[in-house]
């Protein structure tokens, strides 16, 4: 006899509030943007002008946009990696057993506690040219890491907090994979002369696909997100728009330049973009994926 839950009201009530909360949060942003993108927005308010693609054609036309957008597509490849190996041979390490990984275990959550603005805030300290811990380069010599001045060493620091923010997660992730894997196949593997790195290679890597893919999927998503936190804690958008990437500009040009329109249509592409690439994921890479063991 099938049970049916008669009270189907009292589910919507009770989902009510988060639904309201995606949707003032989530969903009517996006439209609005979608909206403020094929018009013209006063600055303060006020009555709106319809300009069909003019804001399109005026974002494609201009070269700062390029030059964010292209530091966003290599921030995502690069932090969004980074991010994943780095949990992937932390978790390994741990899985293993070896010296201190039970403390390990404890330490690398933490750090899933902390504010993105905080860790900027940290890693701006940790990394400052004078008194931070790669102070020494500039005793050897002068201007060898000056992330005020220099670009790239900018660029590095921001991905280093970007990836020390998003070990947590993915550790958890990967480690509970890890400890999943019957330990039958790792002894069969060990007594068949498979050393550490082939049983990693043959055994670990495709039993942890559906992890790897997880994770890989919601740091390319996230990395968007959680850049502007570290952007506007450690750099601001410099030095001379190095580390300037399209979520920062975007509020740039709404909160500073009071663009809205401009802002708004940003908003749209970096959306577009991100799906796309999620979409892109699912079609391409779920493919590879193993579900069973």
């Amino acid at each position: 006899m099938q049970a049916v839950y008669k009270k189907r009201w009292l589910t919507l009530w009770l989902a009510a509030p988060q639904l309201l909360l995606l949707f003032l949060f989530f969903y009517l942003p996006i439209i609005k943007s979608i909206e403020w993108s094929f018009t013209l927005q006063a600055p303060f308010g006020g009555q709106s002008i319809f300009v069909g693609l003019d804001n399109y054609r005026e974002v494609f036309s201009d070269p700062e946009f390029y030059r964010s957008f292209w530091l966003t597509i290599k921030f995502m490849v690069i932090g969004s990696s980074l991010s994943v190996l780095v949990p992937l041979i932390l978790a390994i390490a741990v899985d293993r057993k070896i010296k201190l990984s039970r403390p390990a275990r404890n330490f690398l959550v933490w750090p899933k506690a902390v504010a993105g603005a905080s860790i900027g805030v940290a890693f701006a300290f940790i990394f400052n040219p004078f008194v931070g811990v790669l102070s020494f380069l500039n005793d050897i010599h002068p201007d060898l890491w000056q992330p005020g001045m220099n670009g790239n060493h900018a660029f590095t620091m921001l991905i280093i907090a970007h990836v020390w923010g998003g070990i947590p997660f993915n550790f958890v992730i990967f480690l509970g994979g890890l400890q999943a894997i019957p330990v039958s196949l790792t002894h069969s593997a060990a007594m068949d002369g498979a050393g550490p790195w082939r049983r990693i290679v043959d055994i670990y890597i495709p039993l942890l696909t559906p992890q790897l893919f997880l994770s890989l999927v919601l740091e390319i998503t996230d990395s968007v997100v959680s850049a502007f936190a570290l952007i506007a804690s450690m750099t601001q958008g410099g030095p001379g728009g190095s580390t300037k990437l399209l979520v920062y500009k975007i509020y740039e040009d709404g909160f500073r330049g009071l663009d809205l329109s401009g802002a708004s249509t940003q908003t749209v592409i970096l959306t577009a973009l991100v799906l796309s690439l999620a979409l892109m994921q699912f079609l391409f890479l779920e493919k590879k994926v193993k579900y069973e063991r």
